[in-house]
């Protein structure tokens, strides 16, 4: 068919006639994910703050779908437009990342504020739709409030900023692009390797003008999350490096949990032999109990781990990053023979450490893995090495959950919460020195109990995330560790707990300042300065007295219970207290900043001044330096081209 012939065949298709933000309402409410045949709605609802950019536009669209159609779309009003980012990427990590939510704000601020959250969930590969107004597409009454107005560039406002830390951006000029830019949305939504923050900025003016639309981009959408086959090549080249190792080590990550492949694992880790060490965001993977479970490894890690990855001849990466914590800056690993096995949706993070690739499902891999290693086990020796060096760090662990009697530490903090919440409750962490603590002695019992955020290690995250942990497991006490310095930032979505009528027991620690970059500081010779919460003196430095801030009175004024403990006892109470209460709860405790959990024996590079009038710092040089030299490239040719070279010498 030629031009002019299409030209004269009509458009039959029926429209129906909406604004941009109803339509784009619309369509969200219609996309499905599917994996394994299990079908759910993607988006379980908008998150939101109005202003002049949004509500006449998505706010009015979205008042207008509760009233036709209740349940469909729900909103949930929020308090902090970073907050809403937390609390999506938190809901969709623990859905899997199969649902999420869609955060839509005003233009201005309230855009901006979302930044954050928005590198929080790229950083994190979870899935979050952020809607937010932009200014006018017609520009008719320029500069508008809010306009960023450079001289230079009349189509660039503070928007643009979102292009980094978002997976997918478009804008939304006119409403003929609108379809494109939510099919592109939901591409990059659904795609495991590609997924993170996806901003689609749309204009006020824009959100408000009506178009036709075929009824087609209505249609209910279901987007496929499919299950990656390793390649039969990779697959030998991997089985061929694992056999050949004696003290193999399986490092495990997010990427276990995403599959859904814990069984996979644990069945693999019991037919072999072979320990696993898990990484912040793969805790969970394999339970605590499991008798190849080692527990975490890197600058956060048990000695065990730690001890195991030393020595180890072959690694075998299962759905990690290899960040800088997981490998002690590259310096976990210490056989200058070692091996690397990476497997991972992600080619990129198979390249990683001149590794063996193999992109592939994690469920997958290992379950290939196991039919082809069927007949394979480590030595018993090995076995028995790192049964005893688990016993060790065990004892370590309940020595330190043990109450000494006289107040608390962070690390029976910890203990207690462990033991007393169910199996299947689940912590929430982010930054400071709880998620390093939690990391190395949290017991797991559940593989979907623990959630840290690591990969950002945002102050603050925690209650959005929290909430939205809460959101998305129903039936599940949600126990948020924070201390005073993330709570100070960012308290407010309990606001939204109580709001929406969702638990979240929130264990609030106060250590009068931050805990962590205390202790770094220290290590780097800064002498723990600007870290704590302290009343100028009269020598003009923050070294007087604690400030008399009530972090208690402040959570009571947002609405939830407060109870407050200062002995294993009381606490012990508090806990049952809160699990028996249909209400969200804070649990108000101080501790001893200075008072630390055991040493995991390992390093982190933070680099020391060169040159300094301290001696606490020139002592901390010498220490960095001399840590420095344990560093390692990792630059071994992989072994797919090593092989590939050999066959073609062979060829040739």
């Amino acid at each position: 068919m030629n031009v002019a012939e299409r030209q004269d065949v009509p458009n039959t298709e029926a429209t129906v006639r909406l604004s941009v933000a109803q339509a784009a309402v619309r369509f969200l409410a219609n996309q499905y994910t599917e994996r394994d045949g299990d079908r759910v709605r993607l988006f379980a609802g908008f998150l939101g703050i109005f202003g002049h950019g949004n509500v006449a536009g998505l706010g009015q669209a979205l008042l207008e779908a509760e009233l036709e159609s209740p349940g469909l779309m729900p909103y949930v009003l929020g308090r902090n437009e970073q907050a809403m980012v937390h609390t999506a990427a938190a809901y969709a990590r623990a859905r899997g990342r199969l649902q999420t939510w869609a955060v839509t704000t005003s233009v201005g601020p309230g855009a901006t504020n979302m930044i954050t959250g928005a590198a929080l969930a790229t950083i994190n590969h979870l899935p979050v739709l952020l809607l937010p107004a932009d200014t006018f597409a017609t520009r008719v009454g320029a500069p508008v409030l809010q306009e960023l107005e450079l001289p230079g560039s009349g189509d660039v406002t503070v928007n643009d900023a979102f292009r980094p830390v978002s997976r997918y951006f478009d804008r939304v000029w006119r409403p003929e692009q609108l379809p494109a830019a939510l099919l592109g949305a939901m591409r990059v939504l659904t795609d495991p390797v590609e997924t993170g923050a996806v901003t689609v900025a749309i204009p006020q003016d824009v959100q408000t003008q009506a178009h036709d639309w075929p009824e087609s981009l209505f249609a209910e959408r279901v987007w496929h999350v499919g299950r990656p086959l390793p390649q039969r090549a990779a697959l030998a080249r991997a089985v061929e490096v694992i056999r050949a190792g004696r003290r193999p080590l399986i490092v495990a990550g997010g990427g276990v949990l995403y599959s859904d492949a814990s069984e996979s694992l644990a069945r693999f880790a019991g037919l072999t032999g072979i320990p696993v060490a898990v990484t912040q965001s793969g805790k969970g993977a394999l339970a605590s109990e499991h008798q190849q479970s080692v527990g975490a490894v890197g600058a956060t890690g048990t000695t065990a781990a730690n001890e195991l990855a030393a020595a180890a001849d072959v690694v075998i990466g299962i759905g990690t990053r290899y960040t800088d914590f997981t490998t002690a800056s590259r310096s976990a690993f210490a056989d200058p023979d070692v091996r690397f096995v990476n497997i991972n949706v992600a080619s990129a993070d198979t390249a990683k450490l001149s590794g063996v690739s193999v992109v592939a499902d994690a469920r997958e891999a290992l379950d290939a893995l196991t039919a082809e290693l069927h007949d394979h086990r480590v030595a018993q020796e090995y076995r028995m090495r790192a049964t005893e060096l688990v016993t060790i760090w065990d004892a370590a662990v309940d020595a330190v959950y043990r109450s000494a009697g006289v107040g608390l530490t962070q690390a029976e903090v910890i203990g207690l919460v462990n033991t007393l919440s169910d199996p299947t409750d689940v912590v929430v962490c982010a930054a400071g020195s709880l998620p390093g603590d939690l990391h190395k002695l949290w017991r797991v019992r559940d593989r979907a109990s623990y959630h840290v955020e690591y990969g950002y290690s945002c102050m603050g995250y925690e209650v959005a995330g929290g909430l939205g942990v809460a959101m998305a497991c129903p039936g599940r006490d949600v126990f948020v560790m924070v201390g005073d310095g993330s709570y100070l930032m960012m308290a407010t979505e309990l606001v939204t707990a109580v709001q929406e009528g969702i638990k979240v027991i929130v264990v609030l620690v106060d250590n009068h300042g931050f805990a962590s970059i205390g202790s770094l500081s220290d290590s780097v010779g800064s002498q723990r300065f600007g870290t704590r919460y302290r009343y100028r003196s009269p020598d003009g430095r923050l070294g007087g007295g604690p400030l008399p801030v009530d972090l208690a009175a402040n959570a009571a004024s947002l609405g939830v219970d407060v109870i407050s403990a200062s002995t294993a006892s009381e606490f012990t109470d508090a806990v049952k207290t809160a699990k028996t209460s249909a209400h969200s709860t804070v649990l108000y405790v101080e501790t001893d900043q200075l008072t630390s959990a055991p040493d995991s024996g390992s390093w982190w590079d933070v680099p020391v001044s060169e040159v300094s009038t301290l001696p606490s710092a020139r002592q901390a040089r010498a220490g960095y330096e001399s840590r420095k030299r344990a560093q390692r490239h990792h630059l071994r040719p992989s072994e797919s081209a090593e092989t590939d070279r050999a066959a073609g010498e062979e060829q040739r």
